[in-house]
């Protein structure tokens, strides 16, 4: 007889997967969806903490300080046809905590500029009586001797 408490590898990964996906699609406002960040509040643990590097000081948000002005430049226009995407992952779990890395691209319109760029995300997640959700983020965007390297975006791509 199967314990519904035992520790089982799969379902705890297959439940990150998806949690990790939502986060992502979360910012896309392609082909006329619109992009309703609000939905982060059940994705994330109060107390998230986000924080951007990208070759400057590190900009370190709570959560609601992370949401305005990216759902104002998502829904304004100022950034159009946006998508993001895991490329490639690596997710440790022990029992209620789990670490994922990933790479992902992304692209848009940014003020009637196209972009393409990739970067890597660091994903720290938490297992509550509501599931896995996400408790930090960090990441850093490719840029000008910052490069991902080849390992992290050609193998174990992610299936979307």
């Amino acid at each position: 007889m199967n314990d519904p408490h035992k520790f089982n590898e799969a379902t705890e990964k297959s439940a990150i997967d998806a949690v990790v996906r939502k986060f992502f699609t979360t910012f896309t406002n392609t082909d006329g969806k619109e992009a309703d960040l609000s939905i982060l509040h059940t994705l994330c643990v109060p107390g998230c903490v986000i924080v951007k590097t990208c070759g400057e000081t590190p900009t370190v948000n709570c959560l609601a300080d992370f949401i305005a002005p990216r759902q104002d430049l998502l829904s304004s226009g100022k950034l159009a046809n946006f998508s993001e995407a895991e490329v490639w992952e690596n997710t440790q779990i022990f029992g209620s905590i789990a670490q994922r890395f990933c790479s992902y691209e992304k692209s848009g319109d940014h003020c009637g500029d196209r972009f393409d760029a990739m970067g890597m995300k660091s994903i720290q997640l938490v297992k509550t009586d509501d599931g896995w959700r996400i408790s930090s983020v960090i990441w850093d965007d490719e840029r000008d001797g910052v490069m991902i390297p080849p390992e992290f975006t050609s193998t174990a791509r992610v299936t979307r």
